[in-house]
């Protein structure tokens, strides 16, 4: 099939480079076996290699199956991927068949891949390795012979830097990858695909399609659109209901452009300010850090002067308030972009002794809570909450 077949086959708008690029790589790859990762944000239209390439390989008489892996609970997935046996858990009442099993000699097309458990990871590493799979709740190795084709709009060296990936099954996976590019980077495409829905919206509707003057046009293209050819979509539905006119201005276009969305560069006044609204929010923790140590440290002081206390042992108080002052030597520092040095103050034994003074007030005072929150001089309602975060 040739480039131009393929885009009119499976209704591809557009003409830039890095577009066609894609598509042709997919043609090329199609015949072969090979595992094949496609990159591409939200909305950039995915899903439509996977079948260019399905339908242009030797499997194409076979099962294409498309899989949604963030839309599937992780408790269910290993069912649904791989099928399980009656009786493997609650509610399994049959046998099932997994979309592996089901798509076997054929392509299994895994969307947000990212979103897959690390358990379930393993099992597809298996599947990729030698084609075996096992149900959920068998121990009988199956064999199946699937064409896996997998798409993310994650940074993947990200996801597995933070262990939320395999790297050996990221590898295996990307032996060919390929990249859509967005729809801000096409901009000559913008136009051709809001004809073509302002078109494909008028004729189901039996109704004039909308046209746009020459500034909206540039508007439009100036536009980010971060949610891609879907966003464009919706965009010109809305507008083909909203608009009397047929003939859009870039007036009339403005206004269902959300403006904090706009492709317009952020003036250097703007970044200052949002550099500064996350420092005062830095500040904001860390004061409230430090509050959080002045009350701890009243409540040692007044555990060490409570004389008629029975239940804290006064030695063991000091050695608290101690571990508190301690508290600000034991600290580290946060450099900021800009040079300046913020201490942060930490210790890892502080919510330990919080909760121990916490339980033994409330030991004391047999459970009656304001009694307890008075010795430690908080607040009932705070006690509550101290309570409750710490599981008492």
């Amino acid at each position: 099939m040739e480039l131009k077949q393929a885009k009119q086959r499976f209704g591809i708008i557009g003409n830039d480079n890095q577009l066609e690029r894609a598509i042709q790589v997919a043609l090329q790859v199609a015949q072969t076996d090979i595992s094949v990762l496609i990159y591409g944000e939200s909305g950039t239209g995915k899903e439509s290699i996977p079948q260019i390439i399905h339908h242009n390989s030797r499997r194409k008489h076979n099962n294409f199956i498309a899989v949604n892996c963030g839309a599937i609970p992780e408790g269910t997935i290993d069912s649904e991927l791989f099928g399980h046996e009656k009786g493997s858990f609650t509610g399994a009442n049959e046998v099932r068949k997994g979309y592996f099993e089901s798509a076997n000699n054929g392509t299994i097309f895994l969307d947000e891949i990212a979103e897959l458990p690390l358990a379930s990871q393993a099992r597809l590493l298996r599947v990729l390795e030698n084609g075996e799979f096992i149900k959920v709740g068998s121990s009988k190795t199956q064999k199946t012979d699937v064409r896996i084709i997998a798409a993310t709009n994650v940074n993947m060296q990200e996801h597995i830097k933070k262990g939320k990936f395999r790297e050996d099954l990221y590898y295996r996976l990307n032996t060919i990858s390929i990249q859509l590019p967005p729809l801000r980077k096409r901009q000559e495409d913008i136009h051709l695909l809001f004809r073509k829905f302002a078109n494909d919206f008028a004729e189901k509707y039996n109704t004039p399609p909308i046209q746009l003057k020459e500034k909206a046009v540039e508007l439009l293209k100036k536009y980010r659109w971060p949610g891609n050819i879907r966003q464009l979509k919706n965009f010109v539905a809305q507008i083909s209901v909203m608009e009397k006119e047929r003939t859009i201005s870039s007036d009339s276009l403005e206004l269902y452009l959300p403006n904090s969305m706009s492709n317009t560069p952020m003036l250097y006044n703007d970044k200052e300010k949002a550099d500064l609204s996350e420092r005062e929010i830095l500040y904001k923790v860390l004061f409230d850090m430090k509050k959080d140590l002045t009350d701890l440290k009243k409540i040692t002081y007044n555990l060490i002067n409570k004389s008629n206390s029975s239940v804290v042992d006064p030695e063991e108080s000091k050695n608290i308030f101690k571990d508190v002052s301690n508290l600000e030597k034991e600290s580290k520092e946060i450099k900021e972009s800009d040079g300046n040095i913020i201490e942060i103050e930490e210790n890892l034994s502080l919510m330990q002794q919080e909760k121990k003074l916490i339980i033994k007030a409330l030991n004391k005072h047999k459970d009656r809570r304001k009694d307890a929150a008075s010795e430690l001089g908080i607040s009932e309602r705070t006690l509550y909450r101290k309570i409750k975060e710490f599981e008492i």
